[in-house]
């Protein structure tokens, strides 16, 4: 595989709204006919996109988190459930940034710049919570380790070339195996049949005794024992797609009013996008969009901040900024994306437009993980200056 390499900023974000007008057209009958989006992911390692947080000196751009989280809000914007599917890529690109030795470093960086794909196995089912990982990482006498468990929500496995797999090992700490796809022992399932993002392929992955070498393996429980933004870069991803479903939903929302709904009676008026009452609901509408894209800015900004000094402060504030950015863009994916139908009108409900996409897209993307306990750490914050706990989840 070949892939364009990215040279910085201003490009990433040209190439991710390319790829965005180009992916729209088709992303409601991939939807509706439940079509993964392999051709697409395709064109998507090609572009050089998977690669643009690799560090300048391995040949990346190495753009910052405003530019990264553009790209997935411009990406969102026209498919929700493929702008999902690199989230954990770039989480686990990450680890390799911040845990990986010098020679992992080398392989991995030249292998993303090649175009490869990381997905993910990091989720459990059955467990007490989402922290209780049981999947084990047994080591060998020669040094080398055997993968046992079972992965759910797997997002984006189905199209990896590695698979980043969460795991604990003899000392019942955290570890990431990056496992190739085709493996011994190791089978993808697609079983994902959630009623959004229904093209992520997020199914089941199943390791029975896959044989990892030494050097496929970094410790990971090492990113929470100081300062780290790993949680608040996967986060502030979840939130620009969230807030790139927003963004989408009003776009098409406003389109409909404008071709296709007819004008209340009541209203006097010749076209319903003349109705004062759809007016002040558009313009409600866009200020929940504008706050949540305001927000994600922020909170990008705070991220970029933080990473050129990180202490404990800076990253507290980071996490944070992105747990508000969070809250805000949840609230208006599921707000617009609901709201579309109230605008457009008894049509705009027809199965065969496969408008209910947004609402889908937006309802099952927020349950990653729930609001309420960010507004708790914001609030902890604000009132008393506590610092927000390193789990990954902020």
């Amino acid at each position: 595989m070949s892939a364009h390499v990215i040279a910085d900023d201003a490009e990433a974000l040209a190439v991710a709204a390319s790829l965005a007008a180009e992916f729209r057209p088709g992303a409601s009958a991939r939807d509706a006919e439940r079509r993964l989006p392999r051709a697409e992911l395709d064109r998507l390692s090609a572009s050089g996109l998977l690669a643009v947080t690799v560090p300048a000196d391995h040949g990346g751009a190495d753009v910052g988190a405003r530019t990264l989280a553009e790209i997935f809000r411009v990406l969102a914007t026209a498919d929700a459930s493929l702008a999902q599917i690199p989230q954990s890529h770039f989480a686990y690109v990450n680890v390799i940034r911040r845990q990986g030795t010098s020679a992992q470093r080398r392989f991995f960086f030249a292998e993303l710049l090649a175009g490869r794909r990381f997905g993910n196995a990091q989720s459990e089912a059955g467990t007490r919570h989402v922290q209780d990982i049981r999947t084990r990482l047994e080591s060998r006498p020669d040094g080398s380790y055997v993968l046992t468990g079972v992965k759910h929500y797997s997002t984006g496995a189905l199209f990896a070339d590695w698979i980043p797999v969460l795991a604990r090992a003899g000392d019942d700490r955290l570890h990431v195996a990056y496992v190739p796809s085709g493996a011994p022992g190791l089978t993808v399932i697609d079983d994902w049949d959630g009623l959004g993002q229904r093209t992520t392929a997020g199914g089941t992955v199943r390791l029975d005794g896959v044989p990892v070498p030494a050097d496929r393996v970094l410790p990971h429980h090492l990113t929470f024992e100081g300062p780290q933004l790993h949680g608040a870069v996967a986060q502030l991803l979840h939130a620009a797609i969230d807030t790139g479903i927003a963004a989408g939903a009003l776009a098409e929302a406003a389109e409909f009013v404008r071709t296709k709904s007819r004008p209340w009676f009541e209203s006097g008026v010749e076209t319903a996008a003349e109705d004062p009452l759809l007016i002040q609901r558009f313009g409600e509408l866009a200020l929940c969009t504008r706050a949540a894209e305001a927000l994600l800015r922020e909170a990008a900004r705070s991220v970029d901040a933080a990473q050129a000094d990180l202490t404990d402060d800076t990253a507290a504030e980071a996490s944070v900024a992105v747990a508000a950015a969070k809250v805000q863009a949840a609230r208006a994916a599921v707000e617009v994306s609901s709201a579309l139908f109230e605008v457009s009108g008894t049509r705009s409900a027809a199965d065969s437009l496969n408008l209910h996409r947004h609402w889908r897209d937006a309802r099952t993307h927020t349950l990653h993980d729930p609001a309420r306990w960010k507004i708790q750490h914001i609030g902890r914050f604000a009132l008393n200056g506590t610092r927000p706990p390193r789990h990954g989840l902020l």
